[in-house]
């Protein structure tokens, strides 16, 4: 019989009451990324989204760069997903916070981790993260990125001319030309495009809801 490595399976983890008490505990935490906002938008002035929602979509953004770079991209979604999890713990550190503080962001891992089964798998994501050697992480990085650079696009397209000064220090931080092209093809398209630039104008005319004719 075939081992679970050798049929592409992971082992299952060894399960007693202490360590499902401990990830019911990790599950509570995963989602007090809900309520944790991202606090750089304190400083561009507008905009705004929790942690959970930033790596929801970074997370969606890695998947896309991986197919564009033919890698498997379960590496690079497992990169996304816990990418910021620290910050159920610490809080989000924007780059101002980081000029004058240090976030432990390993440290929190370690403690929310501790007692799961799941410390190896993650904590092994976020050092390969961190070390930003791998093609993996690369792309990681990136769609971290160009979700920021889509949020900014987005507060680019409502007036707010600050955010262009942001999208410019991005688009340097991008380190794969999977990532910069994507980004490119993001920042010449209206965001709205997706629901309303794609279909015929004079739909939403003639599809008048009831109570508002």
């Amino acid at each position: 019989m075939a081992s679970p490595k050798e049929s592409g399976r992971e082992a299952p983890l060894t399960l007693t009451p202490e360590t499902l008490e401990r990830l019911a505990d990790f599950a509570n935490e995963a989602g007090m990324l809900r309520h944790t906002p991202r606090s750089g938008y304190a400083f561009l002035g507008s905009g705004k989204e929790s942690v959970a929602e930033h790596s929801y979509r970074t997370t969606v953004l890695g998947y896309m760069l991986a197919r564009m770079a033919g890698l498997d991209p379960s590496r690079v979604v497992m990169l996304c997903l816990f990418h910021d999890l620290h910050e159920a713990r610490t809080g989000d550190f924007n780059y101002v916070n980081h000029r004058y503080d240090t976030c432990r962001a390993r440290a929190a891992l370690e403690d929310g981790t501790a007692g799961t089964g799941l410390a190896d798998d993650i904590l092994g994501a976020w050092d390969e993260l961190e070390d930003a050697q791998t093609d993996a992480a690369r792309l990681a990085h990136d769609a971290d990125q160009l979700d920021l650079i889509c949020n900014l696009q987005t507060e680019l397209s409502r007036g707010n001319e600050f955010a262009r000064e942001w999208l410019d220090s991005a688009l340097k931080r991008l380190r794969t030309p999977q990532g910069r092209e994507l980004a490119e093809a993001i920042l010449r398209t209206d965001p709205n495009r997706w629901w309303y630039g794609r279909v015929d104008k004079d739909w939403w005319v003639r599809h008048v809801l009831p109570e508002t004719r």
